[in-house]
């Protein structure tokens, strides 16, 4: 198998500048027919910089409730050291060099859960036969998830991964949409995630615009056919990625939003991100 993979994408910004470049071909990710898109170009644009919050407002679930649902709501007690002029033991060394506030006491604390910073690859590929609905679940399910357990403490960063496989070759892009540590802009990650012009506009403009003979044969075989991301897939410096697994119509776990979240919060749990 011949592997093809661009040079990975380090931020938002330029995933939206490769996905600008000139085209160097007719194809689908400016000129596909807007129904099956999900939108128009100009849209998918606009939604990749102002960001997508309309799924969350248009369920019945609010942000407040599923994060309670995830479990994410409490916190944790811890004892810290406090120093005073009476206490259970004696600090040596304060009290050797003077120190009247020499004797120590466990307090407790409530504090946030410890933070860790965990790397997830979402596939961007799936069937062109998948519904929108099923790509909203999933794509809302996470980013709620996600955004949960940064307010927790912890720190997310978020890659979007294109494989499709031609023939017996495999294409692969990656483009890493949230940054750990970074202020999380929600409707961004939501968009990313959860909409499909990220496919099958700006994903397929990417592709659009490489060299006309490697962009007309990846056109011509219908970007190939979805499979599985690789933690391989990303930057040697990203270790120990929770990679998605590739969205199938078939699948049951994204027919609605309850059952997203729960797929999705029982694989958080397995990470240890929640309880």
């Amino acid at each position: 198998m011949t592997d093809v993979a661009l040079p990975p994408m380090y931020s938002w910004h330029d995933f939206l500048a490769a996905a600008q470049e000139p085209e160097t071909i007719h194809g689908d990710g400016r000129h596909a027919s807007d129904r099956w898109a999900g939108g128009s170009w100009d849209e998918a644009l606009r939604l990749a910089v102002d960001g997508w919050p309309v799924p969350l407002l248009d369920t019945d679930v609010t942000v407040a409730a599923l994060r309670e649902r995830a479990g994410l709501g409490a916190s944790v007690t811890t004892l810290e050291p406090a120093w005073d002029v009476t206490g259970s033991e004696v600090d040596i060394g304060a009290y050797l060099a003077g120190v009247p506030e020499c004797m120590v006491d466990a307090v407790p604390r409530q504090t946030s859960r410890r933070g860790r910073i965990v790397a997830f690859l979402v596939p961007a590929c799936y069937s062109n036969k998948t519904p929108h609905t099923l790509i909203q679940n999933r794509g809302i399910a996470l980013a709620t998830l996600c955004s949960a357990i940064i307010a927790a403490g912890h720190s997310v960063e978020i890659w979007s991964g294109f494989v499709g496989l031609l023939d017996d070759d495999r294409i692969a892009s990656v483009a890493r949409v949230v940054s750990a540590g970074e202020p999380l802009d929600l409707g961004r990650l939501i968009f990313a995630v959860a909409h499909p012009l990220m496919l099958r506009r700006l994903w397929f403009a990417v592709w659009d615009a490489q060299d006309p003979d490697l962009a007309q044969w990846v056109r011509d075989e219908n970007y190939g056919i979805p499979s599985h991301c690789f933690s391989e897939d990303l930057p040697d410096e990203v270790t120990d990625p929770y990679v998605f697994p590739y969205l199938k119509p078939e699948d049951p776990q994204w027919t609605d939003l309850d059952t997203a979240l729960d797929w999705c919060h029982g694989m958080f749990t397995d990470l240890g991100l929640l309880e």
